[in-house]
């Protein structure tokens, strides 16, 4: 057993109402408006770090950071990094350190594999911690390395192998869940959650935590583990 507490673990995603994350255009599918972006940067904020996986940063190539000056300047005035901890996931190692990922915000970790990290940390020498957690990427010695950091609440923006990962070993404190009112239609293009082992199966329901609409967009905050007795 850690001997810290695993950090709360919070799933952020924003779909269609077909349940996709984008479509298979060149350009990033825009499914939050003006204020559900806002309200996910108060989301980052409150947050002590900010994990996307590697497929994401190749993809998107997101620098993932408070956006709020108010914010920043709240969260030192708290005692805290303007910027949470920016932490990715990589299995193969195959990340560019001229990703802006690396070049923006504070302190960056990547976790990946031992075949993989001194590939990493020969490209990431200087820009961020490479931890390895063994022959695979291993998302429980993640969380613990996590805690040693301080980190208390984690906040996952993706991509859909990652929250499939969380959701399937049981490890998702809390999911919000953005419905955009967009149909996609494509069965290529990515999607929230992959075919898993979920535990429970599929008749075990989650518990709704809130329900709120965001302009046209609506909120849905789900508890995904079951309340302990």
């Amino acid at each position: 057993m850690p001997a810290t507490r695993r950090p709360h673990v919070l799933l952020s995603v924003a779909t269609s109402v077909d349940g996709y994350i984008d479509d298979t255009s060149p350009e990033r599918l825009l499914l939050s408006n003006a204020a559900d972006f806002d309200r996910v940067d108060a989301v980052r904020a409150g947050s002590d770090a900010i994990l996307v996986g590697g497929n994401t940063l190749r993809s998107d190539n997101p620098r993932l950071l408070v956006n709020s000056e108010q914010r920043r300047a709240a969260r030192v005035a708290d005692g805290k990094p303007a910027y949470p901890l920016k932490v990715t996931i990589s299995a193969s190692g195959d990340l560019s350190r001229d990703l802006k990922f690396w070049h923006h915000g504070d302190k960056k970790v990547v976790y990946t594999t031992d075949s993989a990290a001194p590939k990493l940390r020969e490209e990431l020498d200087g820009l961020a911690d490479v931890v390895s957690t063994g022959e695979a990427v291993d998302f429980g010695a993640m969380l613990d390395d996590l805690a040693t950091r301080g980190v208390e609440r984690l906040m996952v923006e993706g991509g859909g192998t990652v929250h499939t990962q969380f959701l399937a070993l049981g490890l998702a404190d809390e999911v919000h869940l953005a419905v955009a009112p967009l149909l996609v239609g494509d069965s290529a293009a990515p999607r929230f959650l992959h075919p898993a082992a979920y535990p429970g199966g599929s008749t075990r329901r989650m518990r709704l935590l809130g329900a709120e609409t965001v302009g046209d967009v609506v909120l849905l905050r789900y508890a995904p583990k079951e309340e302990s007795a």
